[in-house]
């Protein structure tokens, strides 16, 4: 009898231990697994904000001489935001469109419209009141 219990014993524990060897077994693949298939993993690229969305600060010359601020957002070609003129002084809303790298916005409440183009961080053009014209040009600082 006291054999038998004995070969039970170690059998029961074999059976324990092929199962634990198992398990380990399948985890440390699954983990490998993981390992492997993230470092296949190609991220996302970024999604690159708009160069013309941000700030920007210039300055105008013409029937009316002064600088701006101008804050603004894109999408898609239309240009919507906000422009803070030093003469006349305000902040007027303002909203436009841009199509390669021509320009065209006005300034609600100011009677201006302004044309230009953009390269880069830089851009330049004209603007139209009903008391006259001028040129400006602005720099985009964030």
């Amino acid at each position: 009898m006291k054999a038998r219990l004995r070969q039970h014993r170690v059998s029961r524990a074999i059976g324990v231990l092929s199962v634990a060897a198992l398990l380990g077994v399948c985890c440390s693949s699954t983990a490998i697994g993981a390992v492997s298939s993230s470092s296949k993993h190609h991220p996302k690229p970024k999604h690159r904000a708009s160069p013309l969305a941000g700030t920007w600060t210039g300055q105008y010359s013409g029937a009316f001489t002064g600088t701006f601020t101008l804050h603004w957002t894109l999408s898609g070609s239309i240009l919507k935001g906000s422009i803070t003129l030093t003469n006349p002084s305000g902040t007027y809303n303002v909203g436009g469109s841009v199509s390669g790298k021509a320009i065209n916005f006005g300034a609600v409440g100011a009677g201006a419209t302004y044309k230009g183009s953009v390269s880069g961080t830089s851009m330049s053009g004209t603007y139209e009141t009903p008391q006259g014209g001028g040129s400006w040009s602005a720099h985009k600082t964030s």
